[in-house]
């Protein structure tokens, strides 16, 4: 999740919330690709989960990775929560359960995205090792318990765990027993942003399929390829989902921002304190409800930052566009995300035929898709057709988009061979997730242990 932030410019009114979206509107050669992923910490001894604290915690990793990298600690309430690199370019915070998430620098090129992970990985393994801690790159949790899995102590993460059983069935297990690999991109204009953004949901239950690579929970399979993707369907829908007013030809910063308005907050941030303010919606808020609440009870531009961080949709936009579909996964996964989203969405010839191929798809179409899905995966039915048959046209436009921005590394290979472990899932026909099945049922003896090695970074 995204650092929470302060800017206490006052909001004098709803143009001024528009205007803080349009102002991501980056020409083309400003564009990059800032990419995220999650994974879970865990005791090689026994696969048990890591507390924050202790000498062997999660805090202490931190400290490590503080003292390794000169990065500023994030401070929540006196505890170090998280890192950021001191000009801003990438930080590394902390999910609910202790999900460890690398929020990476905004980069040029798929290479560097790469070459980030790996350092970032290399990094945290030489700080964590020697205390016995390596990190599983999987979807969802596979041991673990609710109960079993720790709690991190940051303010924003209480108010939502108090929230979450009010609105949905799932919260807790999203905030605590899920990780995903996300990538955010840039768009020029408002149209552009309507065209990644109607692509990308339209094709976000497709990246969920490809990716599903959460099928085990509490040491037993759960009938499911990508748990996660099931968790999204009950987690808290009046902020999250399929935004069916995204797929309007008319649809706008405007209409997401009238969307964001009429969803309940999480909190406002008044000298260092969060202050719970589920009970009210932003438009509410701007319209003085807190007044009396909260020391300086009018919204802030600050406010206005932190409460579009707050929102889940399959695709959120703030200033940047964010693809939220991908189970996380093996490290060949962190590069195959963004570069299978930079080949549809940063090519122009490649946008234009992803519009193409999904132009006529409707809302209940793409729903019906995104409910099959965790349970089906790329065998998930579209049409007359399957999941499996789309992905490889997809994947073939997304190719295409790689080739023709053709940047290429020292070696002289362009970002192509990132979707190599795409096209195997295509090929085969299976996914990660059944392929994580296949061995439980055969060679892992029934035992789900063996995932804490083979998915491990």
């Amino acid at each position: 999740m995204a650092r929470d932030t302060t800017d206490f410019r006052p909001i004098e009114g709803v143009d001024e919330l528009v205007e803080h979206l349009a102002e991501g509107n980056k020409p083309r050669d400003k564009w990059r690709i800032g990419t995220e992923h999650e994974k879970f910490p865990f005791y090689v001894d026994g696969n048990a989960p890591v507390p924050y604290g202790g000498e062997r915690g999660i805090r202490a990793i931190l400290e490590g990775m503080q003292d390794k990298l000169g990065w500023d600690p994030i401070i929540d309430d006196g505890r170090i929560i998280g890192l950021v690199e001191p000009t801003g370019q990438g930080a590394i915070s902390l999910e609910p359960g202790g999900q460890f998430e690398l929020s990476g620098a905004p980069l040029e090129t798929i290479h560097q995205t790469c070459r980030e992970g790996n350092a970032h990985l290399a990094q945290v393994r030489e700080i964590a090792e020697p205390m016995g801690i390596r990190f599983l790159g999987l979807g969802g949790s596979p041991k673990w318990s609710l109960a079993e899995t720790p709690k991190m102590p940051k303010s924003r993460y209480e108010i939502m765990t108090r929230y979450m059983p009010k609105v949905g069935s799932k919260g807790l297990d999203m905030m605590y027993r899920t990780c995903t690999i996300q990538v955010n991109l840039d768009f020029e204009s408002e149209a552009d942003m309507r065209r990644k953004m109607q692509v990308s949901l339209k094709l976000q239950p497709l990246s969920t399929a490809l990716f599903a690579n959460s099928p085990f929970t509490e040491g037993r399979p759960n009938g499911l390829q990508s748990w996660r993707g099931d968790i999204w369907r009950d987690t808290d829908n009046q902020r999250s989902g399929l935004l069916q007013f995204c797929f309007s030809s008319e649809f706008g910063f405007a209409d997401y921002v009238e969307w964001a308005l009429d969803v309940p907050m999480y909190f406002v941030i008044r000298d260092g304190h969060y202050h719970d303010m589920t009970h009210v919606t932003f438009r509410q808020f701007m319209a003085g409800a807190a007044r009396n609440e909260i020391p300086d009870g009018l919204p802030t531009m600050g406010d206005w930052a932190n409460h579009l961080s707050t929102l889940f949709p399959d695709v959120r936009l703030k200033r940047f566009l964010e693809m939220r579909g991908a189970d996380g996964g093996p490290w060949r996964r962190i590069c195959a995300l963004p570069a299978f989203w930079v080949g549809l969405l940063y090519d122009e010839a490649a946008l234009d035929a992803a519009e193409a191929l999904t132009s006529n798809w409707t809302y209940e179409e793409v729903l019906a898709m995104r409910n099959a899905v965790p349970e089906q995966g790329i065998s998930a039915p579209f049409r007359n057709t399957t999941l499996r048959e789309i992905a490889r046209d997809v994947l073939v436009i997304s190719r295409t988009g790689l080739k023709n921005r053709c940047k290429r590394n020292r070696d002289g290979y362009d970002e192509t061979s990132f979707l190599n472990t795409l096209e195997e899932v295509v090929a085969r026909g299976t996914t990660s997730a059944e392929e994580m099945l296949s061995a439980y049922h055969t060679r892992w003896g029934g035992s789900i242990e063996p995932v804490f090695m083979e998915y491990a970074y």
